[in-house]
């Protein structure tokens, strides 16, 4: 008996000792994102671990040369000896700036927000003579280079304010002559319809009467009676202008 209690004795004894070996050969990885290599190096060297740099990503965060990501992560046990496996970053994406001067509003965002570009500003200037919604001017200016993930300031022309003008009335005028005044002034003569048939009061008899009906289709003498748009409105040059006569 007494035997079998020292062997059984002996045995926890080696198996505490070799837990407290094992576990006294853990450490925990330390931080490392934001640190350069030869800072990570000096942070662990003392712990016994071991870095080993797998990859190169571009970030816009961290800074160039310096640790993106690490694996195992902070704060996690491992034994002495251990591979910490990190990551470098490349710094921001640097690229050229597109030359979209003349091109359309619409294409030249497209082209500057398919290179990983942001617009900052877009300001319009009229322009006589120039299509509206044509890039004028960018800046930085096209093909720099070296820029880290720049925003586009665009100048975009507007194009030129039609004129405006006054509705005058036409109401009491013949159509023909209201017609060749628009046509004199620059603008468009729309539609045309014909009044609708007026009930007047039965007479003694009781029979309802009506008055005489406009004719079937306009003409020059055709009296207008509405317009539309109505007098007194702002209209721009080229505008159509629709009647009603009888």
């Amino acid at each position: 008996m007494l035997a079998l209690v020292l062997i059984v004795v002996a045995m926890l004894s080696g198996l505490t000792a070799m837990r407290f070996a094992i576990h006294g050969q853990e450490v925990a990885v330390p931080p490392l994102v934001g640190l350069t290599p030869t800072e990570a190096e000096r942070a662990t060297a003392g712990l016994g671990l071991q870095i080993s740099i797998e990859r190169q990503y571009y970030s816009p965060q961290i800074p160039e040369g310096r640790i993106m990501s690490q694996l195992p992560l902070p704060g996690t046990k491992v034994r002495r000896g251990w591979q910490v496996r990190v990551a470098q970053s490349l710094g921001p994406t640097r690229v050229a700036v597109p030359d979209v001067t003349g091109q359309s509003e619409h294409a030249a965002e497209l082209n500057i927000r398919r290179r990983g570009l942001e617009i900052a500003s877009m300001g319009e200037v009229e322009t006589a003579g120039i299509p509206a919604d044509q890039v004028l001017a960018q800046n930085p200016t096209a093909n720099a280079t070296q820029l880290v993930a720049p925003k586009i300031n665009l100048l975009v022309s507007s194009g030129a304010e039609p004129q405006a003008y006054v509705m005058p009335s036409f109401v009491g005028q013949p159509l023909g002559s209201a017609s060749r005044t628009l046509q004199d002034s620059g603008f468009r003569l729309g539609n045309v319809s014909v009044a609708s048939i007026v009930e007047v009061p039965a007479d003694q008899s009781g029979a309802a009467q009506t008055a005489p009906t406009a004719p079937v289709q306009p003409s020059p003498a055709s009296i207008i009676v509405s317009q539309a748009p109505a007098a007194g409105l702002k209209i721009t040059a080229g505008s159509t202008v629709s009647f009603e006569v009888r």
